[in-house]
């Protein structure tokens, strides 16, 4: 699947669920927390975490839990992209062209 084509899955999940309908206002809080989670999910890895609640995960359990954390990361900015009317692609170009200029490479 494309970034696009997730894009308009994400759009119509939302939709059907009235959670589009959400300023970009609380989107962005929703992001917000999804980048605690990735932190939470990053420093397990590379901190550990000694939590007497929670069970010793393995490094698979690690890692899946940091893939699905950068997952949301990723599906609240496509989701804020859709709002706020941002082509995603045309992000990663602008990316791209930023750091190119800054760093003088072709």
């Amino acid at each position: 699947m494309d970034l696009g084509s997730h894009q308009q899955w994400l759009i119509d999940f939302y939709q059907q669920r009235g959670w589009y309908d959400l300023s970009p206002f609380i989107r962005l809080n929703f992001l917000t927390e999804e980048v605690g989670e990735l932190s939470r999910a990053v420093r397990a890895i590379k901190l550990g975490r000694d939590h007497p609640g929670e069970p010793i995960a393995t490094p698979a359990d690690l890692q899946a839990n940091l893939e699905e954390e950068l997952a949301d990361v990723l599906d609240q900015v496509l989701v804020m992209s859709a709002k706020m009317d941002v082509d995603p692609q045309q992000l990663l170009t602008a990316s791209e062209a930023k750091l190119k200029a800054r760093f003088h490479i072709n």
